[in-house]
């Protein structure tokens, strides 16, 4: 079992990648394998809409992101974590989750986390952004005791924030379990549903 965690901040070792590693201690104490991988550094560009993801599940930009769509798909959850900027997430990790979660496939069924990081406001903002990839994605998003955020400056900064510590330990402890949870349904015979074709409905007349 193992679980993929974005470090949506352009610092290797900031505070989101602070956050993010209790989380992951959390999943190891659980026997859960972890991977935090850094993409909000890396030069990417965003969604152009050409659709050809739509014919086998992979961007035709190559780059990053299909490596990124690989490991979600081999990978039992997910967890993403950003900072804030201006109320939202990093510029670069919205290029980059716009093309994963509008060329993914496979995705369905895997239990998914947000994190957001700040200073002092926009986290609740932000994790409302990170959140709606997700749900329109059928996978089952994970929730703590409080808002899955942390506040400070640096590492330093947010390792003072109790609350927040304490709130990406028990992400961990409950993401752990549901994937638990799912993997035993499997073994018993009750996967995820299966789900019709998309309907689309266009309101323009």
């Amino acid at each position: 079992m193992k679980v993929l965690l974005l470090n949506g901040s352009p610092h290797e070792n900031g505070t989101t990648k602070k956050a993010l590693s209790v989380v992951a201690n959390a999943l190891n104490e659980e026997g859960i394998e972890t991977e935090i991988l850094t993409v909000g550094n890396k030069n990417v560009s965003g969604c152009s809409a050409c659709g050809g993801c739509s014919k086998n599940g992979r961007c035709v930009k190559g780059d990053i992101v299909n490596d990124i769509i690989e490991k979600i798909s081999n990978s039992d959850g997910l967890i993403v974590g950003s900072p804030v900027y201006y109320a939202s997430i990093n510029g670069t990790l919205k290029g980059i989750l716009d093309r994963v979660f509008y060329a993914r496939k496979g995705f369905e069924g895997k239990p998914a986390a947000a994190v957001a990081v700040a200073r002092r406001a926009g986290t609740t903002a932000t994790l409302d952004i990170l959140n709606k990839y997700f749900m329109i994605s059928n996978m089952p998003v994970v929730s703590s005791q409080y808002w899955n955020m942390v506040f400070g400056s640096n590492g330093d900064q947010a390792e003072s924030d109790t609350e927040g510590m304490q709130t990406m330990r028990i992400l961990g402890k409950n993401m752990a379990w549901l994937i638990k949870c799912i993997n035993s349904g499997k073994e018993n015979g009750i996967p995820f549903p299966t789900h019709p074709a998309h309907v689309k409905t266009n309101f323009i007349k």
